[in-house]
């Protein structure tokens, strides 16, 4: 009987919470180079009076240049390995603005022997803009890099360095500060400068409004960019975070083919991985227990055979019958909730102790070779009850296990008829349970097939018509319906698994 059970579900079964792509890359690169552009090429002349020299367009088309290189070299990133695809990121985008300050350098030594303190402003312009913008992509590619990992079921690797979410964030709030005050304190230095400088004549109020006007640009700009990488940075955390939360509500509804994401080296993934550890521990006990379970069922089953002249055959080819039987129930009307994939599965389980009360049988009359007497067949008649009691025991000892449920209705009703003239309760119509009135068809189907001491084995089609007489007393009609559209699953099922004899 090792073929009576399905086996554990595998890896490759495992769900991932959804996340959605990221489409807009290219769009928000763009988006940051010309605004960047824009702001240079506007306010370099503000704090670097050579800059102010210059056409604007002329600051403006460098870093548009840079983004058109950008897009020919982006392929880079995405040919490397999956765990530096972040950081391979945020360094090209803060390459290519260094790059771009040092042409600019180059090109002002060039053509206008640029002073050092104009080319240190560039500089450190350029790789403050740079280093924004390289920030926000990183974290936006890091993004697409969880859908990617998703779509493709893979997880990043923990094996290498890992880098601390906190600690990215602090270096971040770091840079901002930094930013802030060495932004101001050359805008306080040139303004100085300006003031000081001879021919310059402006009234206090002029002076206090040129001033709070670029200490105004100045700030908008530098908490623009803190805030989109701040929310970014926030996007990613919720992320991460419902992915978490996703995976906790599944499995604390039974689900246990979910798994976390591993998509960052962080803290996050460290969590993640942990997770999904946790959740494998729990499905490898959950699969433990139910082999240990199969096996019972299998050991009971036997006990059930040894005793009686049917076979391991009958139990497999029933237990299968029902299984064609409550599939197809499954997908017509006012049965989808009854009959969901799971319950059809404890049904298939839970069908070869239908029998199970004939252990209690004495052996002159569960083995006698010919047709039982009146009172002979009043004591076999009992097993149902037997059966149904020996499992009521095995009910009472646990909390939730609907396997048992499931097996007790079958061992129970298996006997009870449509019109209430069955055994042992006399139960009629849909007070008998569902899966019952399946393990009924099946187990008289096989038993007209199946060759006795007291009959030989009928034909299909001789079986098919006394069981389809027999639908609304014996059987329910449904379940007499469902027969007749799998009636070759069934003569399938009764080819491949017939009696060694």
């Amino acid at each position: 009987m090792s073929g009576m059970f399905s086996q554990p579900v595998q890896a490759a079964d495992y769900l991932y919470p959804s996340v959605k792509p990221v489409h807009h890359v290219q769009m928000t690169a763009f988006v940051h180079y010309f605004i960047a552009a824009g702001i240079f090429a506007v306010y370099g002349g503000q704090v670097c009076p050579l800059l102010e020299t210059i056409t604007w367009w002329q600051l403006f088309i460098p870093l548009m240049i840079a983004f058109a290189i950008r897009e020919m070299i982006s392929g880079v990133v995405q040919r490397r390995p999956l765990h530096q695809r972040v950081t391979a990121c945020f360094c090209l985008d803060l390459g290519i603005f260094l790059a771009t300050a040092a042409g600019i350098v180059l090109t002002n030594l060039y053509l206008y022997e640029a002073p050092w303190h104009s080319n240190l402003k560039v500089l450190f312009g350029l790789s403050t803009l740079g280093t924004f913008v390289a920030v926000d992509l990183a974290l936006l590619q890091e993004r697409q890099l969880a859908y990617d990992l998703v779509e493709a079921r893979k997880e990043l690797n923990l094996e290498h360095r890992a880098s601390s979410f906190v600690q990215k964030f602090a270096a971040m709030a770091a840079v901002l500060l930094i930013t802030i005050a060495l932004v101001l304190f050359l805008v306080v230095n040139k303004d100085l400068d300006w003031l000081l400088a001879e021919g310059v004549v402006l009234s206090p109020e002029e002076s206090r409004n040129s001033i709070l006007q670029e200490f105004a640009f100045i700030t908008v700009v530098v908490l623009g960019y803190a805030l989109v990488i701040i929310r970014r940075y926030a996007s990613n955390m919720s992320m991460y975070l419902n992915f978490e939360n996703s995976v906790l509500s599944q499995v604390a509804e039974g689900n246990l083919m979910v798994r976390v994401p591993v998509a960052t080296h962080d803290e996050f993934g460290a969590m993640a991985q942990g997770t999904n550890a946790m959740v494998s521990s729990l499905l490898t006990a959950q699969n433990n227990l139910q082999e240990t379970r199969d096996a019972t069922i299998v050991a009971l089953a036997s006990l059930a055979e040894a005793r009686d002249n049917e076979t391991g055959a009958h139990i497999q080819r029933t237990q299968r019958y029902v299984r064609v039987l409550a599939e197809y129930l499954s997908s017509q009307p006012g049965y989808g909730d009854a009959l969901t994939p799971q319950t059809i599965d404890l049904i298939y389980k839970a069908a070869p102790l239908h029998d199970i009360g004939k252990v209690g049988i004495p052996d002159n009359i569960l083995l006698k070779p010919g047709k039982l007497t009146d009172d002979e067949f009043v004591i076999m008649k009992t097993h149902a009850q037997l059966g149904a009691d020996a499992l009521q025991g095995a009910v009472e000892s646990v909390t939730e296990n609907a396997f048992l449920r499931h097996a007790q209705d079958i061992a129970a009703n298996h006997h009870e008829k449509w019109d209430g003239s069955g055994y042992p309760q006399g139960k009629r119509g849909e007070d008998i349970p569902l899966s019952a009135r399946l393990m009924a068809v099946a187990d008289v189907y096989d038993a007209l097939i199946s060759k006795r001491v007291y009959k030989p084995a009928f034909s299909h089609d001789k079986a098919k018509d006394i069981i389809t007489e027999g639908a609304g007393s014996h059987f329910d009609p449904v379940v007499i319906d469902a027969f007749l559209h799998c009636e070759d699953a069934f003569v399938a099922i009764a080819q491949t698994y017939q009696d060694q004899h």
